[in-house]
């Protein structure tokens, strides 16, 4: 208890130092947001392009974890709340930042499976560079007709509707109801049960779109323009997947062709993580007026048709697949079906999924190929900060590491096992053992200790918790006659990670550094030495 006691004191003297209040509303489980576990949103809205204006309601049903009369929801503050509807009454509520804490007229009690509606209005915020700095792309096709996406993580979902704005709880299901005007199409997550059209001051198009699984808040996501569609099927055994896409009129030429790479990708990933974990909602990529974006089961594909990283294939080692395909669709397995429950893990989503474009391109390309697409993205690793981000405040960790450095760390761990078999079988049973939960770091890293038989939690401590990558010292020296050398660690105090240095011609040795110099004969010229940095993440310096 003393020590549960320190670190929750810890956290608000780091709090009250390096955040404030509104960081904590976002990111911190207070009573008020721990109180009931949301179970189905009914999200309805109209989008006036002209305007940039939405209007419309949130039906947010839950179950009460506890007796409760005051809840927490979020929604960001330039939005207007017109009511709170709660058993035929209104409610009263304060905002406070983009938090609005609502005062219901009885107790709610606990195992009670109750449902809010809350309606608002307003111009959301404007994407800045979606979808890094997002919000509503209000875009225009090159035929001059509306195009309109959402791009909200990192952001929050609360930029744009009403809901609880945290990683850790999901709804069980979900209702996306979009009126456009007519002559454009609404595109969001899951299957599309109907749409219809109403007369109001001119034509409105309505479309009704359900999502039957768990779905992360910064996945829903609208997509607005005037879209063809067509589709495909993906056959894995007896099942069959529905692939639907969704392009620019204009495009379906080039989408058609440039689509055929996702049932091979798919091919891949089920052979390492298991089936597509959104089955009965489809797949589908959406093309949509910025980059790309793991919306669930409606991907957003921004990348022009283009190999690479908008035509760059440099960023991809040379090769010749798409890359927002293949790293965006990564993350229905990983974000997706496996959510990090407090943005400080996001590392959990973006270090799997950048990993699992190394697994692609070993099962498109080959083993030798996999090894220099690794030694690609280790030259991206910049060791600005940590990879794990601050807890409880909204904060994740390096932007750029948890992708390139985090992927990196899998393929040493893979490494240090040096046992594909194992390492295979742990990410396909990893997948399947977290599927549809939102989980913490820690879950990930204690199930890979078990599932590997190592004990990995320094590694974790070096790579994830500490900028800075552990350093390989060596120097070589003469001793009669005989060249001689002598290694050793700089990094934390505990690491000890062994390694693979060629020693002898044609052969691969395990050395075992620690903090103190030690000294192996080398039998081959100093030219041949080499250290096995494409195996093993690292920095390494030659001493005099």
């Amino acid at each position: 208890m003393g020590l549960f006691i320190t670190l929750i004191c810890s956290f608000f003297v780091l709090n009250a130092q390096d955040f404030g209040r509104a960081d904590s509303l976002r990111g911190f489980l207070f009573p008020e947001r721990n109180c009931f576990d949301v179970t189905y949103y009914h999200l309805s809205l109209k989008v006036d392009p002209q305007e940039k204006f939405i209007k419309g309601f949130t039906d947010i049903h839950f179950d009460a974890l506890t007796d409760f009369d005051v809840l927490q929801i979020d929604l960001f503050e330039n939005l207007k709340i017109n009511r709170i509807e709660f058993e035929d009454q209104n409610l009263s509520y304060t905002r406070e930042y983009n938090a609005v804490f609502i005062s219901f007229n009885r107790k709610v009690f606990k195992g009670e499976n109750t449902s809010i509606k809350v309606y608002y209005e307003g111009n959301p915020r404007v994407a800045v560079n979606a979808p890094w700095d997002g919000g509503f792309s209000w875009e225009k096709d090159k035929n001059g007709t509306d195009w309109i996406g959402v791009s909200c993580q990192g952001l929050g979902a609360s930029s744009w509707w009403p809901n609880k704005d945290h990683q850790s709880d999901e709804p069980d299901s979900m209702l996306i109801s979009c009126q456009v005007p007519g002559g454009l199409q609404c595109i969001a997550n899951g299957n599309l049960r109907f749409h219809d059209m109403r007369k109001s001051t001119m034509y409105y198009n309505t479309y009704h779109w359900f999502v039957s699984n768990p779905i992360n808040n910064y996945d829903v996501s609208l997509n607005i323009g005037d879209y063809t569609h067509f589709s495909d099927v993906y056959v894995s055994g007896q099942d069959t997947l529905d692939l639907d896409y969704y392009v620019l009129r204009y495009n379906e030429e080039k989408a058609r062709e440039q689509f055929q790479e996702v049932k091979p990708m798919l091919e891949c990933y089920e052979k390492f993580f298991g089936p597509y974990p959104f089955w009965e909602d489809g797949y589908a990529l959406v093309e949509t007026p910025y980059l790309g974006m793991e919306h669930q089961s409606a991907i957003a594909y921004g990348n022009n048709y283009l190999p690479g990283y908008k035509g760059n294939t440099n960023f991809i080692a040379g090769l010749d697949f798409d890359y927002i395909i293949v790293h965006e669709t990564g993350h229905e397995w990983w974000g997706n079906s496996i959510t990090a429950n407090d943005i400080s893990d996001m590392w959990i989503q973006e270090t799997f999924c950048t990993y699992s474009e190394v697994l692609f391109v070993e099962c498109m390309y080959g083993y030798d190929t996999m090894i220099k697409y690794v030694e690609n993205q280790m030259r991206m690793i910049r060791n600005d900060k940590p990879i794990v981000g601050i807890p409880h405040v909204h904060r994740k960790g390096s932007s750029s590491d948890m992708y390139h450095k985090g992927s990196a760390v899998l393929h040493t761990i893979r490494n240090l096992i040096e046992n594909d078999s194992l390492w295979y079988d742990l990410m396909l049973s990893m997948t399947d053992h977290f599927k549809h939960q939102t989980i913490d770091g820690r879950d990930v890293l204690n199930y890979i200790n078990e599932k590997s038989g190592y004990n990995l939690d320094e590694l974790y401590e070096q790579y994830l918790y500490t900028a800075n990558l552990p350093q390989f010292q060596y120097k070589i020296i003469s001793k009669r006659g005989k060249n001689y050398l002598q290694y050793r660690w700089e990094a934390n105090e505990k690491f000890d990670m062994p390694i693979k240095l060629r020693l002898k011609p044609n052969e691969w040795s395990w050395v075992y550094p620690s903090k103190e110099w030690q000294e192996e004969m080398l039998k081959l010229s100093n030219e041949d030495f080499e250290i096995a940095t494409h195996l093993f993440l690292m920095d390494v310096k030659k001493l005099k």
